[in-house]
């Protein structure tokens, strides 16, 4: 392995996994894109191991912090650690994150079981230069029926890397089901949004049913119909809107599946002018409302403007909740700090003449563990509130 030296330690001796290219002595330049490097500092005192690519901000992403050949073994042990660690925390569910990338120690690697289908992401040029060796290694351990691969992700476009998405075994002739705290639900590994399922928002999904039981709702960004299965099934009406027709044709699928076609109806419609055609007809109406977007902030440089959006967005649901009325609203992006987006709820409820009360202030399931030395670990809110 080629040495790599570090001008700036501070972070990484805090537990933090990621290089940049300005903390390193040598020019990136002299490095193969994912090729592996030990890492040191000034004064030669040895820091770990992992992969780098010169043509990338993040230029090197730690695999290790012991003096350790990384190979197949290396990979081997990694990946059943994961999948060990998934048994204790998730127990015998049939859809779950395997591989977190940091949060797994493998950074850059991304892999969702949905019964015995394997979606994986290879996300950096270092764990693309793996990945021959990744699938076999995951096709001998857990030997899915399918592995898919979804290497559509915009980090790819700033590692340098194509993006494209492949089944490599298998057939997704007929989509795989899972089963989800006694629901069903069809998933398209391969057409689907991120992976083919929002696998974070999980136990968010089965604990919000314990404050719904009956009335009225929505499910605004409601993609394949999550939230509004779990709260039909409890016995609330909701209508699930999106602008996709796949997403919402999917929906009716999963509706269809668990018997909860007469509780949920289905709006094919661009959220905001959807709440914008609610609010014209002047009255408060709803008993809850599910509001989990997508990501609106997609850089630093990109958080005022998402900012405005999530507030306006927030703004609008509380407009139209009862008084007592429950909203779930979720920020699944890392640079939307807790901070600001409870700053930002309550902006929300002042422009909208409300007052909120928290319930709850959730996270991401624990099958995407977080390192606490890498806040990046760490991107999803969802906020239980009670709007006054």
């Amino acid at each position: 392995m080629q040495k790599v030296h570090l001008t700036r330690t501070k972070r990484l001796h805090s537990g933090h996994l990621w290089i940049f290219s300005n903390e390193l002595h040598e020019s990136p330049k002299n490095y193969i894109p994912g090729s592996l490097v030990e890492v040191y500092d000034m004064r030669e005192e040895f820091i770990g191991a992992g992969y780098i690519n010169p043509n990338s901000l993040i230029a090197i992403r730690l695999l290790t912090r012991e003096r350790k050949i990384i190979d197949r073994d290396f990979l081997r042990q990694r990946i059943n650690a994961a999948i060990a660690l998934r048994k204790r925390l998730t127990g015998h569910r049939d859809a779950y994150r395997i591989v977190y990338s940091e949060g797994d120690y493998l950074p850059g690697l991304i892999a969702d079981i949905y019964g015995t289908c394997l979606v994986l992401q290879f996300l950096t040029y270092g764990m693309e230069a793996m990945k021959d060796m990744i699938i076999e290694l995951f096709d001998e351990i857990i030997n899915p029926e399918i592995i898919v691969l979804r290497n559509e992700s915009r980090v790819r476009a700033l590692e340098g890397l194509m993006r494209y998405k492949e089944v490599v075994k298998g057939s997704l002739e007929k989509l795989p089901v899972i089963h989800e705290d006694g629901l069903l639900f069809e998933i398209d590994p391969y057409e689907g949004q991120k992976t083919g399922f929002f696998l974070d928002q999980r136990d968010n999904r089965v604990s919000l049913k314990q404050y719904i039981k009956d009335g009225k709702g929505l499910d605004l960004f409601s993609y394949i119909g999550g939230w509004s299965m779990h709260l039909a099934s409890a016995g609330a009406e909701i209508t699930c809107v999106d602008s996709s027709d796949r997403a919402i044709a999917q929906a009716r699928r999963n509706a269809d599946l668990n018997n909860l076609g007469s509780r949920i109806s289905f709006a094919v419609e661009d959220v905001f002018a959807f709440l914008e055609q609610e609010l014209l007809k002047g009255e408060r109406r709803y008993d809850f409302i599910v509001l989990d977007p997508p990501a609106f902030v997609k850089s630093a440089g990109k958080l005022k403007e998402a900012a405005k959006a999530y507030r306006e967005i927030n703004e609008m649901s509380m407009r139209l909740v009862k008084r007592g009325g429950i909203l779930a609203s979720s920020s699944c992006s890392y640079h939307m700090s807790r901070e600001l987006f409870v700053d930002t709820l309550n902006a929300a409820a002042k422009n909208a003449h409300r007052s909120l009360r928290l319930i709850e202030l959730r996270s991401q399931a624990p099958d995407h563990p977080v390192l606490l030395s890498m806040p990046e670990t760490e991107y999803l809110k969802c906020a239980f509130l009670l709007v006054d």
